[in-house]
């Protein structure tokens, strides 16, 4: 799947990888992220994410990614391996049952609470972005 974009403001430096194990959610998110000007990359596991990176990293700006997965990672697993890569990119996790101290997260990242409001997303997004400036 290639990256997915609008014809809005594109994200400078790079696109955000989404990574939701429900595909409903998923598709939500892409969907309400482009509506934003942003581009996007789905992945529906954290193993397909990290396949993804070995060959797209450069181009990642932004990760999302939930915590609770099937697979041989979840999003903390995730998380700690793109930040251990690149520190210099920000992280944003989301979770309705986990936060990212009780999966084991050891970097800093933004984290949001689902079910999550639009505007918390949003705002949760730009905050992450804000947190490591290119």
């Amino acid at each position: 799947m290639s990256p997915v974009s609008t014809a809005g403001e594109s994200l400078p430096g790079g696109l955000i990888l989404v990574v939701e194990d429900d595909p409903l959610i998923l598709e939500f998110l892409c969907e309400i992220l482009q509506e934003e000007g942003f581009v996007v990359q789905p992945q529906a596991s954290a193993d397909a994410a990290s396949d993804y990176l070995e060959g797209h990293y450069d181009e990642v700006r932004l990760l999302l990614t939930d915590i609770t997965m099937p697979g041989k990672l979840n999003g903390a697993d995730l998380a700690n391996q793109f930040g251990d890569r690149w520190p210099d990119k920000p992280i944003m996790i989301m979770s309705g049952f986990e936060t990212p101290e009780t999966s084991g997260v050891r970097h800093q990242v933004s984290f949001i609470k689902k079910p999550w409001a639009l505007g918390q997303l949003l705002d949760c997004v730009q905050s992450a972005l804000a947190s490591r400036p290119l």
